[in-house]
């Protein structure tokens, strides 16, 4: 970095017969950093890609939702221009994309919270080896959102910051906020169709694993109406993920995820999730941006949870027009905020 020396000491070095080029460092040569692979995490392959302009710059660690919703085959056209100010890293999860290709024998295992969150702990530990003892930003969406808060409670010492996005509070809360407010839009635009569908299935908790699905289409549709879509390009496939073989294993990631998630008489993963039974207290600043339309993970209860805990600086910053998946918006503040952690975190090290 290239600092501006007051006058007095640029005539004291002409005088020593220094040249500036001798006083003045040159700013350093940015080195840039691009690896694809399969790393061994918690006993097995997982697929990790890392990107960046400048592999001197914050690393930011982005856990995907679903779960089996990698961002991987899509993360260049959503956040490929963050290139420039963080090391992206993308990892598909245990059980999601070309982890579960490499592993097919895991679709006759369970997948746990417990264990995924380990599998998360143990990649930012070996990120710290290979990119050097800083620490890691920290990003979820959805159930990454869980895996994320998770791994900043347990580990804080590895984290700069947690930003969670489409936040997921509690299979309770967020499962009868949902029901709820989406059925009250049905029954107001006298949609008699999903009126009908969502009675059907009853609020939650469900035993059947087809309601899950039932509720969702019924989301999809009404935050369709209120949020901004997001560009059709962005959720076009890298060429190395377009193969049968990456498409086979991302399908069948998904389906087997899924069922990993709601089980087979609502006894999945998510009917576990019960973030503030985690405590109130946080070591790391804690930070959340919410869609103001999303219906799966609704504002009320996101609201709820970052009001009741306590970290060194939190913050909930809601983005008119957008829903639970990502759109341009959303995508944007994400960028400021992490932008802004960065800086801040920057200007106390110096």
């Amino acid at each position: 970095m290239n600092i501006a020396l007051p006058r007095r000491h640029l005539l004291g070095a002409a005088a020593l017969g220094l040249s500036l080029l001798s006083v003045v460092r040159p700013a350093r040569a940015a080195t840039p950093i691009a690896q694809e692979g399969f790393r061994r995490i918690g006993g097995i392959e997982q697929w990790v890609t890392i990107h960046g302009q400048d592999s001197s710059r914050p690393v930011l660690l982005f856990l995907h939702g679903g779960p089996g919703n990698p961002l991987s085959p899509f993360a260049k056209n959503i956040y490929g221009t963050w290139s420039r100010d963080f090391v992206l890293v993308q990892w598909d999860q245990r059980g999601a994309g070309l982890s579960f290709g490499k592993n097919p024998a895991q679709a006759q295992e369970s997948l746990t919270l417990e264990r995924m969150v380990a599998d998360g702990i143990e990649l930012t530990e070996q990120l710290q080896q290979q990119l050097g003892p800083r620490k890691v930003l920290l990003m979820g969406s959805s159930w990454g959102s869980v895996l994320g808060v998770h791994m900043a409670k347990r580990r804080p010492d590895l984290f700069v910051a947690y930003v969670g996005t489409a936040q997921l509070v509690s299979a309770q809360a967020n499962g009868k906020a949902s029901f709820t407010q989406t059925l009250a839009l049905a029954e107001a635009g006298g949609d008699a169709g999903t009126v009908a569908a969502l009675k059907a299935i009853g609020p939650p908790p469900h035993r059947d694993p087809r309601a899950f699905g039932v509720l969702r289409r019924a989301i999809k549709a009404y935050e369709s109406k209120t949020s901004a879509p997001a560009p059709r390009d962005w959720w076009q496939a890298e060429a190395r993920y377009q193969s049968a073989e990456a498409q086979a294993a991302t399908e069948e990631g998904e389906e087997y995820s899924f069922l990993q998630f709601v089980g087979l008489a609502g006894d999945g993963m998510l009917s576990k999730i019960d973030l503030p039974a985690l405590g109130p207290e946080y070591r790391v600043p804690m930070h959340f941006i919410q869609g103001e339309q999303d219906l799966l993970t609704p504002l009320v209860v996101t609201r709820g949870f970052v009001d009741s805990i306590q970290a060194p600086e939190k913050s909930l910053t809601v983005v008119p027009l957008a829903g639970h998946d990502p759109n341009p918006a959303l995508i944007e503040a994400q960028h400021r905020l992490l932008l802004r952690i960065a800086q801040q975190k920057s200007s106390i090290a110096q």
